[in-house]
């Protein structure tokens, strides 16, 4: 039992991780009906900028912010003049994945000719260990909890109380229809593409932290728990992206405790499998239905 809920303390840690990166690709995808394969690779690229930060003497948090931004702009351009001249040509749903794979392999084979083969390192405090009950966290951990949550929260806040927020439901619901009304709809595309580039730059830098170093593969497998994440709460539904955030995190953790830690990265593609299998449309129908993501 403590071996669980010892566990479960990760399973926090991870799903904090998960939280920002979920809904940045939710984001990606309800704005412009990308399903952006490439986003592991750009979260990568940030971390590596953040330990670029920290080995300037930058703060290890400020290196955070720096690397959201770099994420944030390279998401933004991106889109603006790679991706969105293709659609332009009236490039299919499954062509635009093509490129995004393309774009994923570009990015990751950068990294390691800029930065090599080998895994860098963060600066990491050696400071003392906070106990809850059974599960342990440290310094870094804890803000890394209070970065995900913060993040989500200002995701909330931003589409439930904002005229931007209520103008990106509306282009991510019907975008003919949000032009129509008035809505700004490439400006609406460009900030949800900036958004979702700092978040993913964010979680990069903040995976980044949790294992302590980066590698250029490290977005590869963090990949699969994001959409693992998206498909289980509902393509282009950014609260299912939190759920399922919650539900991959945990999950992930807690079956470490049953396979070795080796294989607890196959749960959430069995999670990804059995939902596609069972209910395609996630937790959250409605988004993936309209964009003829699933039948």
């Amino acid at each position: 039992m403590n071996q669980v809920l010892s566990s479960l303390g990760f399973g926090i840690v991870t799903a904090s991780i998960l939280l920002p990166a979920a809904i940045g690709f939710t984001l990606q995808f309800s704005a412009t009906n990308v399903l952006n394969i490439g986003f592991g690779s750009q979260m990568t690229l940030a971390a590596f900028i953040g330990y670029v930060c920290t080995s300037h003497g930058i703060g290890l948090w400020y290196a955070l912010v720096l690397a959201g931004v770099f994420g944030g702009v390279t998401s933004l351009l991106l889109n603006r003049f790679l991706l969105t001249p293709f659609m332009r040509r009236g490039t299919t749903f499954f062509g635009m994945i093509v490129i995004t794979i393309a774009l994923s392999l570009v990015l990751e084979y950068t990294i390691e000719a800029i930065w090599g083969p080998v895994s860098v390192f963060y600066p990491l405090s050696t400071g003392g260990i906070v106990h809850v009950g059974a599960m342990s966290f440290t310094a870094e951990q804890l803000v890394i909890i209070g970065i995900g949550v913060a993040l989500a929260l200002a995701t909330h806040a931003m589409l439930r109380y904002t005229r931007t927020g209520k103008a990106m439901r509306a282009v991510a619901g019907n975008a003919p229809l949000a032009r129509a009304s008035g809505v700004p709809a490439q400006r609406i595309v460009d900030l949800a593409w900036l958004l979702s580039g700092f978040m993913g730059g964010a979680a990069g830098v903040m995976l980044g932290i949790s294992l302590a170093s980066v590698s250029f593969t490290m977005g590869d497998t963090m990949l699969i728990e994001i959409i693992a994440a998206a498909v289980l709460g509902g393509v282009g539904q950014v609260y299912g992206a939190m759920l399922g955030s919650v539900v991959i995190g945990v999950l992930l953790e807690e079956s470490a405790v049953v396979l070795s830690g080796a294989y607890a990265p196959i749960s959430a593609f069995v999670v990804l499998v059995i939902v596609l299998l069972i209910r395609p449309t996630g937790l959250f129908a409605g988004t993936a239905k309209a964009k003829g993501v699933a039948a």
